[in-house]
């Protein structure tokens, strides 16, 4: 096998389990970074939009107040990075743009009305979890390289107060991209029935990976990592 056909990574398996084959899909701790990521962006998004306008002031109520709130987000944007940050690392070969993913994005009409059977065979992700992990880091680090000069509590003297405003103006737009994004990756979970099984139980099933992510499941069969049900 080439060394630049690799779609899968430690962990993934085939499991031999009546009535169904099981494909081990992700492994415990990545499932846990991934919540803890999850939780860390929607506590980012509802303080971020406490502070973005007074008619949403009223969110500050669930972090303890404005000035808990005002203090909190920061933090948390630090700790969103370095969660997003360990779990990116374990991800970023899988989502290097391969010659198929051209052929997906052609066909986009098919993803649409679920006609899988005109995509190409697909690794472990399919262009569009690309497209969300690919706006994820460009968006956190965007954030990230914005929110530092406008946290003036700790930064007062970085920039000048224009770039200040400028700075400002920059993390809001990546936060309202950032939201859109988050939302049209939980819509896509949704609506493709199987895969937050994936997220929660580590799991899927034969036949959701022979449909959604065939080259991935042929590769695992290929190396016969076939175990018995435990």
């Amino acid at each position: 096998m080439s060394k630049d056909r690799v779609y899968s990574e430690p962990g993934d398996r085939i499991v031999a389990r009546q009535p169904v084959v099981e494909v081990h899909r992700y492994r415990g701790l990545t499932r846990l970074n991934h919540w803890i990521t999850a939780i860390l962006l929607i506590l980012l998004l509802v303080s971020g939009l406490a502070l973005f306008h007074p008619s949403l002031y009223g969110l500050t109520a669930l972090f303890g107040g404005g000035q808990t709130t005002r203090w909190l987000h920061p933090f948390l944007g630090v700790a969103l990075v370095i969660s997003f940050t360990i779990l990116a690392l374990q991800l970023w070969k899988l989502n290097l743009i391969r010659r198929e993913d051209i052929t997906w994005a052609k066909n986009l009409d098919a993803v649409m009305k679920g006609e899988e059977e005109r995509l190409p065979e697909v690794g472990k992700y399919n262009l569009g979890q690309k497209f969300i992990y690919w706006s994820m880091v460009f968006l956190i680090l965007l954030l990230i390289a914005t929110g530092i000069p406008i946290w003036y509590q700790y930064f007062p003297d970085v920039v000048t107060t224009e770039t200040r405003r400028v700075m400002l103006l920059t993390h809001s737009i990546a936060a309202v991209l950032i939201i859109l994004v988050f939302i049209l990756h939980v819509y896509a979970a949704f609506w493709t029935k199987g895969t937050i099984r994936a997220m929660t139980r580590g799991t899927v099933t034969g036949g959701w990976a022979f449909r959604h992510h065939r080259k991935w499941l042929r590769e695992l069969a290929g190396r016969q990592r076939v175990d018995p049900a435990e």
